[in-house]
């Protein structure tokens, strides 16, 4: 079956086609360094060809992406595989472990990639709600009554992608023992990973059960979304080799500046300098947004728990009218509405980038523009 587009994406490439936005809300993303912040770090020297050393990635990256997971012990190098970001990370794991007749379930809302592999495969797909009323908590007992049979996997994200929500520990192990009693593939998407607002990060899934994998990368925490250097981290070395020999027939070997950047990135010092800068800057920002939210009469939202997003409810206004409205002049501004995530009703905040996403006058905009609102 041929892929189609997501919501989320068709409405990136229609307006992103027009004028460049003056301000954007909602930004996804840390804010990104430049390579000048590498440099020293790098070999002159070094040859952009393939890494010489390991199809599945530079070795000595494999090692940092499983430090930086706290998976210490209980996974190795050799359970990783760096892929072109998360997507293709996700990509590579539904191709191969998905089939058409069976079933995977999922999150709504959620990462909207999983619906359109599902499409394409042929896989049916079952969505669990997150309730907003529960604070878009997933309950683990409906994720248990939705296994059937034919279910083969659970996909999950953790932070949740879009509204910021963490799955507690113990829901946590709760859905793993699920997917292990059922022998259920279990992926989750780790993306926002060490960008918790209050207390510990999550554990990782891949450490909980053999059947457990982790797709993560360093495009939203650190910022580095044009490395494409993202990850698959899975017990089965099956599983792996089958990823690593369709990624062969796609984007082939990896990019090899992207994998030595990212292994400088991910080293201890570093990577904690760069969380804690990106968690003071983004924890002022939500600490805005939170008020900003407080004195609109017609927004209301959740506050996320974690990552970089989370969605705002509106009161009476369709999302994409409201979104298209404030893209075009005189407002001038990007924001994502939430049909892009099946919710017509909510928009998407977010307190990522820095000075350059032009926050402060993108809420004013915003503000003006719900003040003005005509049911």
């Amino acid at each position: 079956m041929k892929v189609t587009i997501h919501k989320l994406f068709d409405y990136l490439l229609e307006t992103t086609a027009a004028d460049p936005p003056e301000c954007f809300i909602g930004f996804s993303l840390a804010r990104s360094p430049r390579l000048g912040d590498f440099l020293e770090a790098l070999d002159p020297g070094l040859s952009l060809d393939w890494n010489g050393k390991s199809f599945f990635g530079l070795p000595a990256l494999r090692q940092r992406v499983i430090d930086q997971a706290g998976l210490q012990g209980r996974c190795s190098p050799d359970d990783v595989l760096i892929t072109a970001g998360a997507a293709e990370a996700n990509y590579l794991l539904f191709r191969q472990l998905l089939s058409a007749g069976d079933e995977v379930i999922t999150e709504a809302p959620g990462w909207p990639q999983v619906g359109v592999m599902a499409r394409a495969i042929g896989t049916t797909l079952r969505e669990v709600p997150r309730r907003e009323t529960d604070r878009w908590r997933l309950d683990p007992a409906a994720v248990a009554a939705a296994v059937t049979p034919r279910t083969k996997m659970i996909f999950l994200t953790n932070p949740n992608n879009p509204t910021g929500t963490l799955i507690p520990a113990e829901d946590l192990h709760a859905i793993a023992r699920i997917a292990d009693q059922h022998g259920l593939w279990l992926v989750v998407d780790e993306v926002y990973a060490g960008l918790e607002w209050d207390g510990p990060r999550a554990p990782s899934i891949a450490g909980l059960t053999p059947r457990s994998i982790t797709t993560g990368s360093v495009s939203k925490a650190l910022g580095l979304q044009g490395l494409r250097t993202g990850w698959i981290i899975a017990h089965d070395r099956g599983v792996l080799r089958d990823a690593m020999i369709l990624r062969e027939n796609a984007s082939e070997i990896m990019n090899t500046l992207g994998e030595h950047i990212a292994e400088i990135a991910l080293r201890p010092d570093r990577l904690a300098m760069a969380l804690a800068t990106t968690r003071s800057e983004s924890r002022a920002t939500l600490e805005k947004l939170d008020r900003f939210v407080g004195a609109e009469q017609r927004l209301s939202w959740q506050r996320p728990e974690a990552g970089l997003i989370g969605l705002a409810r509106l009161d009476r206004i369709d999302s994409e009218t409201l979104a298209r409205r404030l893209l075009a002049a005189p407002y001038r501004t990007f924001l994502l509405p939430g049909s892009a995530y099946g919710l017509p009703n909510h928009i998407r905040l977010g307190v990522g980038g820095g000075p350059e996403t032009r926050l402060d006058e993108g809420l004013a905009r915003l503000s003006a523009l719900l003040k003005g609102w005509e049911d």
